[in-house]
């Protein structure tokens, strides 16, 4: 199975910006928990969208993006708490949470039709 080019782009492209701010947060802010937290669920997101393309079926591939699904929204909880905790500015935050929002959108979408064609 293949997953969208787009989603597997936006995926790598959030990890990147995930892996940034884990550096910043680190070397900056001197905050180790929570960015470590953030790193692994939001790295996690397109690690698990990879491996949906080589499912061995079509309920492997609803499972593993399913699990992507879940990082996500994961990631979404401790990109919160570092907001809450003020590690994160307003702007940082929101813009890093939207870029998260639109891959669950674009994961429930997926997920949504391969359930449907089933």
């Amino acid at each position: 199975m293949r997953t969208d080019n787009v989603i597997d782009q936006r995926a790598v492209a959030f990890g990147v910006r995930i892996v940034k701010a884990c550096r910043f947060l680190q070397e900056n802010k001197k905050e180790f928990v929570l960015s470590k937290q953030v790193l692994r669920s939001g790295t996690a997101i397109g690690a698990m969208i990879k491996e949906s393309e080589f499912a061995e079926s079509k309920a492997d591939f609803v499972h593993k993006l399913s699990i992507a699904l879940k990082e996500a929204n994961e990631t979404k909880y401790w990109l919160l708490l570092l907001h809450e905790s003020e590690y994160l500015d307003d702007s940082s935050y929101e813009s890093v949470n939207e870029d998260c929002l639109n891959l669950i959108r674009l994961l429930v979408s997926i997920i949504k039709r391969m359930k449907c064609a089933a």
